[in-house]
């Protein structure tokens, strides 16, 4: 079992990352790694990340930091359990740009009805906390939901009707 990733070991894979690659790309941070950097959360078990576009040398690179800095890295986003919300890309937040490699989060509105989707307590929390810090304003929540309605049909493990009702209890909720 590999450390859990905290802020440092998020920093050092953000400046090794862009060193091991070999070409432009941009690289979307989600969940536990967005958790991290605007502090809710002090570590989590891995570093989940979308690539787009990918650089050369992508996977190369991660298969090398995995070990070196002894973390676990996941491809995982949100567009591969809910349907992408159009504008996902101009509402991520920007964190840097190294040598070749532009850091961001991916869309907080994204990560939000997906973790709603999901309903484990851990995501709702991380949900709230997008929430609480201003990442995400609740009632703009629905409207991108309604945005992907028509979608959910390509996902057979979602439930339109119960994902909606979370998302409206969502944004009712204290």
């Amino acid at each position: 079992m590999r450390t859990l990733a905290d802020r440092a070991r998020l920093e050092a894979f953000l400046v090794s990352f862009d060193k091991e690659t070999r070409g432009h790309g941009r690289i979307y941070l989600v969940g536990g790694a967005t958790a991290i950097w605007h502090g809710w959360r002090e570590t989590t078990i891995d570093i989940d990340l979308k690539a787009d576009p990918e650089p050369a040398g992508f996977f190369e690179a991660i298969s090398r930091l995995k070990e070196s800095l002894d973390i676990n890295i996941e491809l995982a986003s949100p567009d591969l359990f809910i349907p992408e919300l159009p504008g996902w890309r101009e509402r991520s937040l920007f964190i840097s740009r190294l040598h070749r490699t532009e850091f961001f989060h991916y869309d907080p509105y994204s990560q939000t009805l997906a973790k709603i989707e999901r309903n484990h307590p851990r995501d709702l929390s991380d949900a709230r906390q997008m929430v609480a810090l201003g990442l995400v304003k609740k009632n703009a929540l629905m409207p991108h939901f309604k945005a992907i309605e028509p979608a959910l049909i390509r996902f057979p493990a979602i439930d339109p009707a119960t994902f909606r009702k979370a998302v409206e209890e969502f944004v009712s909720s204290p």
